[in-house]
């Protein structure tokens, strides 16, 4: 299921993984794991923010998938199912011939 993940990175904890030089390598290593369909980054309620949108299909991977951003980061994550204009027009597409 194609999800958006969006992650609030606690302050104090990303300005010790950036001194520390880990910071690089938690994000290449989440977005190999996640192959997303895209990603985005930025600032959100104040603090640094990941917007990553890929597809999700068993709840079983959230703890590999997120466990290390908990600890080492202490991070705010909220995963959403989302869907593209396509998927959106499918369902609308649904709607009008009575499939529910």
């Amino acid at each position: 299921m194609r999800c958006m993940i969006r992650t609030h990175l606690d302050t104090g904890a990303t300005n010790e993984a950036f001194k520390d030089g880990r910071m690089p390598g938690v994000l290449k290593d989440l977005l190999g794991k996640l192959n997303p369909e895209c990603a985005y980054f930025g600032l959100s309620e104040g603090v640094r923010s990941w917007f990553i949108v890929c597809d999700l299909d068993d709840p079983s991977q959230f703890p590999a998938l997120f466990e290390d951003l908990f600890v080492d980061l202490h991070a705010e994550i909220e995963i959403t199912p989302v869907m593209n204009q396509e998927d959106l027009m499918k369902g609308f597409s649904r709607l009008k011939s009575g499939q529910r």
